[in-house]
C-alpha cells in the first residue's frame, strides 16, 4: 500500500495543478468485459505520465448498480468488482505514485445507492427509528398517506419523493432524492452519516489518496421543517444566494466541511478537495477556504459562448477574486456531465441540449473543424491562467461529442427519464479508442460497455501519437510549456487595439494571445512557445492562442 511518500512537496502543489479527469467505466478495459477497470487504468499510467499531467481524478469506481453511472454508490469503502478490488487499487496509487502522479477520488456524500447497507436496514426498521433517520422519510399527504409530501421535483424526474412498501407489506412513508429514486439523500443532521463519511475519507486517504472531488457539495444540509420545500426547477436562478436556500448552499454545509479540513491536514502533504457546487460565484469562496475544502470547481467558462468580452470578464472576476481570497481557482471546459468542448465550440450560440440529442446531433450541425480550432485555443489559454486546469479523458485526442446513439442504447437516467426535456450524458461518456482498429478501438479486448461510432478511428490515440500537429501531440507540448513555464500566480493583462484578441502576461515575461476574431491578428515581436494553430508571416490564425516569450521594447502597439 502507497505511504505516499514520494511527493511530500509543498502542501499547496495542487495550486496550479493539471488534473486529468478518468471515467474508469470508459478509459482502459483489460478484461474484455466491456467495462473499464482498475488493471486498465494501470496499463495507461505511461501513456498518462508522457502526456504530463500532474494528478488524475477518478470518477466514482464503488459498488454501484449504475442508476446514475456509478453516483449510486452501494459502498463507499469498496471498489467495484467489476472494475477491480482494493488490491488493485493500491498497485493503481502505487504505479501513478511512481510516475509522479498524484490521485484524486470521488466522493458522494449527498446520497448513497437505494442497495446501500443503511438504505436496506431504514426499508425493514420501522417509522421513526435511527435507522431511518439516517436518510430523510416523511409521512405522505393525504387520508391513507397516499400523496407525496410535497411538490418537489428530482433532477431526473417529476418528483424527489418515492413511496416505500413498509415491513408489513402496506404503503408506507415517502423518502426524499433529489437525483435518481435509486439515489436516497442522506440525512446530514445526523451524527452517525458525519461521523461515517469522516472514516471514508480517512480510509482512503490512509491509502494514498491525494484528494477528492466532493459530488454536489452544495447540497448536503437542508432545511426540510415544515412546509416542505417544493421547487419545479433547478436553475441557479431559482436558489438563493445567501445562504438560507431551504435545499442548497446552506451555510451551515461548511461545518461539514470544517471537520473535514481539520482531518485533511493530519497528512503530509495535507489532502485536499475539490467542491462541485453549482452556487453563484460570490459562494464559491467559502468553498475553497483553507478552512474548507481548499479549491472549488469554477464553471463559468465550461458554459460561456466563443466570445472575447465574456472569457475576459470571467477570467478578471476568477483571478481577482482568488487573490482576495487567497484560494486557487479551476478551469475546465469539460467533463462527464456536458457535451464535450470540441463539440460544443462549433455549435451556435443558443442552441437547445436535449433537441440536439434528439436530432442525433444534427440539428444543428456541428462544425467539427472550427469547434476544435476553438477548443485547442481555448485549453491553451486556461493552461496560460493561474490556478488548477481540468481535462477530461479524451479530449486530448480532439474527440467530439458522440450524439448518434440510439436510444435503447443509452444508459444515463437523465435521458430516459426526462423524455424530450434533458440531453444525454452519454456521449461524452463513450468509451476512448486507443487504436484506429480493432473491435472496441483498443479499448479492451471485447466491445464497449456504450456504443462506439466507426469515425473514431480518426481520432484514435495511436494515430496521434508522435505526429506533428495531432491535438494529442499538442497537449503534450503545452502541458511541457507549462511545467517550464509556470513560477508563481503573477498575472496582468495587456490592452490589444483589436477587440478580439485577449492578451495577457505571466511571470512578467511570457504572454498568452487569443484570438476570438476571424482574421489573422499580428503576433508581437518575440518567441513564439507553442501555439494551437500553425503561425504565418507572423500572425495569429483566426480562434487560435500562441504563448510568445516577448520583447520589451517592441510593443509599441499597446498600452499598459
Amino acid at each position: 500500500m502507497s505511504e505516499n511518500t514520494f511527493l511530500r512537496g509543498p502542501k499547496d502543489w495542487w495550486r496550479q495543478a493539471v488534473v486529468y479527469q478518468i471515467y474508469p467505466r470508459s478509459f482502459a478495459d483489460n478484461n474484455g468485459d466491456g467495462i473499464g477497470d482498475l488493471k486498465g487504468i494501470i496499463s495507461r499510467v505511461p501513456y498518462l505520465k508522457e502526456l504530463g499531467v500532474d494528478a488524475v481524478w477518478l470518477s466514482p469506481f464503488y459498488p454501484s448498480e449504475l442508476a446514475d453511472g456509478g453516483y449510486d454508490v452501494a459502498d463507499y469503502r469498496d471498489v467495484d468488482p467489476k472494475i477491480g478490488n482494493l488490491a488493485e487499487f493500491d498497485q493503481m496509487i502505487d504505479a501513478l505514485h511512481a510516475a509522479g502522479i498524484r490521485a484524486f477520488v470521488d466522493i458522494v456524500p449527498n446520497h448513497s445507492s437505494d442497495q446501500h447497507e443503511w438504505f436496506q436496514a431504514a426499508l425493514k426498521a420501522p417509522k421513526g427509528s435511527p435507522e431511518r433517520d439516517r436518510y430523510i422519510f416523511r409521512d405522505g399527504l393525504g387520508e391513507n398517506g397516499e400523496i407525496r409530501p410535497s411538490e418537489l421535483i428530482s433532477h431526473f424526474g417529476p418528483t424527489a419523493w418515492t413511496r416505500i412498501t413498509e415491513p408489513d407489506g402496506t404503503p408506507g412513508q415517502w423518502y426524499l432524492h433529489l437525483f435518481a429514486k435509486e439515489q436516497p439523500d442522506f440525512n446530514w443532521h445526523n451524527p452517525q452519516v458525519r461521523d461515517d463519511f469522516l472514516r471514508t475519507l480517512k480510509f482512503w486517504s490512509d491509502r494514498g489518496v491525494d484528494g477528492f472531488r466532493i459530488d454536489v457539495a452544495h447540497a448536503l444540509v437542508k432545511d426540510l421543517s415544515d412546509p416542505l420545500p417544493t421547487r419545479e426547477s433547478y436553475d441557479m436562478s431559482v436558489i438563493a444566494p445567501n445562504g438560507t436556500d431551504r435545499l442548497f448552499d446552506r451555510d451551515e454545509v461548511h461545518e461539514i466541511y470544517a471537520t473535514w479540513r481539520e482531518l485533511f491536514n493530519t497528512y503530509d502533504p495535507p489532502r485536499v478537495a475539490v467542491a462541485e457546487a453549482w452556487v453563484e460565484a460570490s459562494r464559491r469562496p467559502a468553498y475553497a477556504s483553507e478552512k474548507g475544502l481548499g479549491q472549488a470547481f469554477n464553471f463559468d467558462l465550461l458554459a460561456a459562448r466563443w466570445d472575447k468580452r465574456v472569457f475576459n470578464d470571467i477570467i478578471d472576476y476568477n483571478v481577482k477574486e482568488a487573490v482576495k481570497t487567497g484560494s486557487s481557482t479551476t478551469w475546465v471546459f469539460s467533463n462527464h456531465d456536458v457535451v464535450r468542448h470540441a463539440t460544443r465550440f462549433g455549435l451556435p450560440d443558443g442552441y437547445d441540449w436535449a433537441r440536439w440529442y434528439q436530432s442525433g446531433g444534427t440539428e444543428p450541425k456541428p462544425d467539427l473543424a472550427l469547434g476544435l480550432a476553438r477548443a485547442k485555443a481555448a485549453t491553451l489559454l486556461i493552461l496560460a491562467l493561474p490556478g488548477s486546469t481540468y481535462l477530461y479523458q479524451g479530449e486530448e485526442l480532439g474527440l467530439p461529442e458522440h450524439a448518434a446513439i440510439e436510444s435503447d442504447q443509452m444508459q444515463d437516467p437523465q435521458w430516459f427519464r426526462n423524455p424530450g426535456k434533458a440531453g444525454s450524458r452519454d456521449g461524452c461518456r463513450v468509451p476512448l479508442p486507443w487504436t484506429s482498429t480493432g473491435k472496441s478501438f483498443g479499448f479492451g479486448p471485447g466491445g464497449s460497455h456504450l456504443p462506439q461510432p466507426e469515425w473514431f478511428a480518426e481520432y484514435a490515440a495511436d494515430q496521434q501519437d508522435g505526429k506533428l500537429g495531432s491535438t494529442l501531440t499538442f497537449y503534450r507540448e503545452a502541458l511541457a510549456a507549462r511545467k517550464k513555464l509556470i513560477k508563481d500566480e503573477s498575472f496582468r493583462w495587456v490592452h490589444h487595439f483589436n477587440h478580439n484578441v485577449m492578451h495577457f502576461r505571466r511571470q512578467g515575461s511570457w504572454d498568452s494571445i487569443t484570438n476570438f476574431g476571424d482574421t489573422p491578428v499580428r503576433l508581437p515581436k518575440g518567441e513564439v512557445i507553442i501555439a494551437s494553430a500553425p503561425i504565418v508571416a507572423g500572425h495569429l490564425p483566426a480562434n487560435a492562442t500562441a504563448w510568445v516569450r516577448h520583447e520589451e521594447q517592441r510593443f509599441s502597439f499597446f498600452r499598459r
